[in-house]
């Protein structure tokens, strides 16, 4: 198959299957001076030295060095530089708004909350609020796991430690403080919840009563409080914590599955183990389908805010108003600052896997992983696990760490979790299950286990609307109770982390 050529105004063609020393893919030019695996890509002319590389018809970077035609264009000849920053805002709304398809008007089985919101899943939730706690509400879980009493419950899901290393030490306000409040609020109260059971030590600065007050709770929540210091120690909590959890029980099975219109859902949107293909066939293909989903009025979440930079520019022009522009280009910008502030910068993504897969700076990496989000407007933008309240195309910032962007966007209120990876990945997700999409034939064949769909077919020929509606198919089917390969295999109680941010004291 020869090489694949995304834009006329392009600078190289990606190289479809492995080309080996010696060869000239292009038909033209010099010969590889060694071997090169498909998902790499190839200058399409002579390139002198400093002169912009363009992939998606986008500066993905600058040639270090002059490259002869033909040549393998990668990180020894490629690095990165100024990008696109023509914030044209809102030039293509409507555009946009144009691309938006008939209402497909699908509907999922899901469980309706008190709060009129849809759950996916039905867990019961242990949450602990400081790290002193992760212990006992992990041992709880197991014990409740392991006993057989969830056998006699069949619509409960299962029972779901949320531990985590923080919750004291820390600063009572500011962002470190406001992220872990939201996201312990988001998991307890989330829709996939049926019940929950916060966990303290007792003396530590995340306190759930003033959690409750920040939230404005009114009391009808579906949870429960308690403390190991009130308890009486660690086996007496874990002992009060499976006696609270049995006698839940009963009520939190008592709900059935309704049909729901598409609507009610909220997809999150993940991609890691990205490589050279990702966009190209999965994540494309995924945004067709969130094409579907904000045409039948439901919601997608992209997120990971430095695995857009350098393609932020492509979501600003179809901004839905100055306001969210105005919100995302202050999250660039807080990156940018953070990053330097730490010692490092927007480049240290992307990771060693990446570029074994054929990704060469972040900007060629933002520009394929925003293609999954699909082309319409974007209403809103969010910060870390905040309450997602817009409908259709909506962002929230969070980092590129796959587990820590994840923790946020179902605090916010996701209900499944589709994610994107080429290299391969082992990640799941509660109580939000993950749907994983391979890019290329070759990670498909090697994890299956591992992979609910291929997208490597986009290479043979697929039609990209046809896969984003059989990946459609799939996100209704998991939202409807059938489980994705993360759940089989048991994934999802060790991927829980949220975002810290400030000093440890």
């Amino acid at each position: 198959m020869l090489p694949l050529v995304l834009d006329p105004g392009d600078d190289v063609a990606i190289l479809t299957d492995r080309a080996r020393a010696g060869e000239m893919p292009l038909g033209r030019g010099a010969p590889l001076a060694g071997t090169v695996q498909a998902g790499h890509k190839l200058a399409r002319h002579d390139i002198a030295a400093g002169a912009p590389i363009r992939k998606f018809g986008q500066i993905i970077g600058y040639a270090t060095e002059s490259i002869a035609q033909g040549a393998h264009v990668h990180t020894h000849n490629c690095a990165i530089g100024a990008h696109d920053r023509d914030y044209a805002i809102g030039a293509d709304l409507d555009a946009a708004r144009a691309t938006i398809p008939a209402d497909p008007a699908r509907q999922f089985r899901g469980y309706v909350r008190s709060d009129g919101r849809v759950g996916t899943r039905n867990y019961v939730a242990l949450v602990a609020t400081v790290n002193c706690s992760a212990t006992v509400i992990r041992q709880a879980a197991d014990r409740l796991n392991r006993s057989g009493i969830l056998e006699g419950f069949p619509n409960v899901d299962g029972v779901v430690a949320f531990a985590h290393g923080t919750g004291c030490g820390m600063a009572s306000e500011g962002p470190g403080w406001d992220n872990l409040q939201r996201v312990l609020w988001g998991h307890a109260t989330h829709p996939n919840v049926g019940a929950a059971l916060f966990v303290g030590l007792g003396c530590e600065v995340m306190q759930v009563a003033r959690m409750k007050q920040m939230f404005d709770a009114t009391g009808e929540e579906r949870f429960h409080g308690l403390t190991i210091q009130e308890a009486g120690g660690t086996l007496a909590t874990i002992d009060r914590i499976v006696a609270r959890v049995e006698a839940m029980l009963p009520e939190i099975d008592a709900v059935e599955r309704t049909a729901r219109p598409l609507s009610e859902l909220t997809v999150a949107l993940q991609c890691g183990g990205s490589d050279g293909l990702s966009g190209i066939t999965a994540n494309p293909a995924l945004g067709k389908a969130c094409d579907l989903i904000v045409a039948g009025g439901g919601t997608v979440i992209l997120s990971e805010t430095p695995e857009i930079y350098g393609a932020e520019q492509l979501l600003l022009r179809r901004a839905a108003s100055r306001d969210v522009a105005e919100k995302l280009l202050e999250r660039i910008a807080w990156w940018e600052s953070y990053t330097e502030m730490n010692g490092g910068s927007m480049d240290n993504n992307p990771s060693p896997g990446n570029k074994a897969g054929g990704l060469t700076t972040i900007l060629e990496k933002s520009l394929g992983a925003v293609a999954k989000a699909g082309s319409t407007p974007l209403n809103a933008v969010y910060h870390y696990a905040q309450q997602v309240r817009a409908r259709g195309l909506v962002f929230m910032d969070t980092p590129g760490y796959d587990p820590v962007s994840a923790t946020g966007q179902i605090a916010g209120g996701a209900q499944i979790v589709v994610f994107t990876t080429g290299r391969g990945s082992a990640f799941g997700s509660k109580p939000a299950p993950t749907l994983k999409l391979a890019t290329n034939d070759r990670l498909y064949e090697s994890m299956k286990d591992d992979m609910d769909l291929n997208c490597g077919d986009v290479m043979r020929g697929v039609d990209l609307g046809d896969k984003g509606r059989e990946i459609l198919n799939l996100i209704l089917a998991l939202a409807s109770g059938s489980p994705s390969k993360s759940e089989t295999l048991g994934l999802g109680d060790n991927e829980f982390l949220p975002w810290q941010i400030g000093a440890v004291m």
